[in-house]
């Protein structure tokens, strides 16, 4: 479904992605995990598009999108949540949605090639249909004609993952989805991207620092340290590791928990 070759990025002298070589199958969750500033984030920026590459490839399906923009990228079915949200701060949650059903329609051959925002919500009965199911698999119904701006932080993470899910990426890219949300919040984020990893077609990265969650989603491990990939393979097996010990949880080999 997903592949990089040798990947690599550097800024000046420094290299933030050192020749990283991955494949990534469809009905597949990965959780790419290793300490701040090893490159998780930066890799994530490669593969969406936020990043031209120094060098290497990114392939989806077998195509070479590396030439290609973040929003040609999404259109060819790569998805990605990030660390901060990114929302239209001024339109309510609904429009937020409608708006991402919309583009993916319009995106969509014969749909049509620009948005056009004054045209009757009415006249789409199927697009705002389809915005208020996602809310109520997000659990954001009550909060259907609130302003963005206005909501939680947990709130806010929950209504990016809706507009990820309103695209119908074939790749979803979710960078650390429940960083700072509360015990009732992360749950439910936990539960949609555990209800995607059931779809055979779908497949999934993660970023995430939490352990507990790497081990509960995780069928498979890539440990990045400092740009490099250092451990790849089974939860059990990556976690146990000695690399992982010393470079993730940072302790010495045989150690103590």
């Amino acid at each position: 479904m997903l592949e990089t070759r040798e990947l690599t990025v550097r800024f000046g002298g420094h290299t933030a992605v050192d020749r990283v070589s991955c494949r990534f199958e469809a009905g597949t969750l990965t959780a790419i995990v290793g300490p701040n500033g090893a490159g998780k984030t930066t890799y994530f920026n490669l593969v969406s598009g936020q990043l031209r590459a120094s060098s290497g490839r990114v392939l989806l399906g077998g195509a070479d999108i590396g030439g290609l923009s973040a929003p040609s990228r999404t259109r060819r079915g790569l998805g990605r949540a990030f660390q901060l949200t990114q929302l239209f701060a001024r339109l309510t949650v609904h429009e937020n949605l409608r708006l991402a059903v919309q583009a993916r329609e319009q995106g969509r051959p014969g749909g049509g090639t620009a948005l056009d925002l004054l045209r009757l919500w009415s006249a789409r009965r199927a697009w705002i249909d389809e915005a208020d199911a996602l809310l109520h698999q997000v659990q954001l119904r009550a909060q259907r004609d609130a302003l963005a701006a206005t909501l939680s932080h947990g709130d806010q993470r929950k209504l990016e993952v809706a507009l990820l899910m309103a695209l119908r990426p074939r790749v979803y890219l979710f960078d650390e989805p429940t960083a700072g949300m509360s015990a009732d919040d992360a749950p439910v984020v936990l539960g949609l991207i555990r209800a995607l990893k059931a779809r055979p077609e779908v497949c999934i990265l993660l970023v995430e620092h939490k352990m507990d969650v790497v081990r509960e989603l995780a069928d498979r491990i890539v440990v990045l340290h400092q740009g490099a990939k250092v451990a790849e393979g089974e939860p059990a097996a990556v976690i146990a590791s000695p690399v992982v010990q010393q470079a993730y949880l940072g302790r010495a080999a045989g150690a103590a928990a």
